[in-house]
């Protein structure tokens, strides 16, 4: 009979699983089925034509709502929005499945929203960061070794927050960027986190190398996006390749301190979590009641999780803050 494999090996290839899993989904989303349709291209441009030039056009602009203005709606774009409905119903009408155009599913807007479902759910992972920054904040003193790095942290992921709900209220090229490029920005500096927490504290300078590595890294994944190409299926493959690392990275850190710290089970249960939830974009399928897709889905789900991975931050922080004092070595 095979011997089961050590905890830290069987959590390696499952993640490696998973990684392989989120790898064959990502695909270059320059163009889809809906927007390379004939039928969608001589609707846009016979609207354009219509209706954004001259009085035709100062009408749109004089009648048009003002949040939408704000929000850069533009008369083609009313336009590409009007025709890819028109085309979604004649797909309907033949009895073919739903397409998507440019990359994404079609989505009912409301009011200045483009993906509703999806912008509101990076709003309330945004307003559950917030409150349970407040909290850790209010229930840990600053001289906890972890208080700033897990600030810094919250910072990065509110900021992160932020893009996503203005890049799901309308999709664009710099909004599109920094939604990218600031989710980046969570998974590497989680890593530091991590790093900080399992090494930093006796190694200060194993975790200000790291740190410089990391910033490095972020550095060269920004500019070949920016400058070479972006590339949707790298990008992707990049992220899950870091997140396996932090998921491992804490995992093993669990595993090591299960006996010692009676609040590990909580970072743990996070991490699992996190990583599990990720599998939801897998499913891929048109939005119901043109509103709730996958995306939306993972985001509304990972809004519960902030309240146990802040209730394990400020678990362990005290319990750094209380070790120090003692003068025990920290783990």
């Amino acid at each position: 009979m095979a011997s089961p494999l050590p905890p830290c090996t069987a959590v390696i290839y499952s993640a490696l699983a998973i990684v392989a899993l989120l790898l064959l989904t990502a695909t270059a989303v320059n163009a889809s089925q809906g927007d390379k349709e004939p039928v969608y291209q001589d609707c846009v441009t016979q609207c354009v034509r219509t209706n954004c030039t001259g009085a035709r056009l100062r009408g749109f602009q004089s009648t048009q709502a003002p949040y939408m203005a704000l929000t850069g709606w533009t008369c083609r774009d009313d336009c590409r929005y009007q025709c890819m409905w028109q085309t979604v119903g004649l797909y309907q009408a033949e009895g073919y499945s739903i397409p998507q155009f440019h990359g994404k599913w079609p989505f009912a807007r409301f009011l200045c929203f483009e993906e509703p479902a999806s912008a509101l759910a990076s709003l309330l992972n945004g307003l559950a960061c917030l409150l349970m920054l407040l909290r850790y904040r209010s229930s840990v003193p600053r001289q906890s070794p972890m208080y700033y790095t897990i600030t810094a942290f919250s910072l990065v992921s509110l900021n992160a927050w932020f893009w996503s709900t203005v890049f799901h209220t309308r999709d664009t090229y710099l909004t599109e960027k920094m939604d990218y490029f600031c989710a980046s920005a969570v998974i590497l500096y989680s890593i530091y986190l991590c790093c900080v927490r399992t090494l930093g504290l006796k190694r200060p300078g194993v975790s200000s190398m790291v740190g410089v590595l990391l910033i490095l890294a972020f550095t060269s994944h920004v500019s070949y996006l920016t400058f070479v190409s972006f590339d949707y299926g790298y990008n992707m493959a990049a992220n899950a390749t870091i997140g396996i690392v932090n998921l491992l990275w804490w995992l093993c850190w669990c595993w090591q301190n299960r006996r010692t710290l009676p609040y590990w089970w909580k970072c743990g249960v996070v991490v699992v979590l996190l990583h599990g939830l990720a599998l939801l974009e897998l499913l891929d399928f048109p939005p119901l009641f043109w509103v709730l897709d996958a995306h939306a889905v993972w985001h509304l789900s990972t809004v519960p999780v902030h309240f146990l991975f802040y209730s394990f931050l400020i678990d362990d922080s005290l319990h750094l803050l209380n070790t120090e004092k003692t003068g025990v070595k920290l783990e």
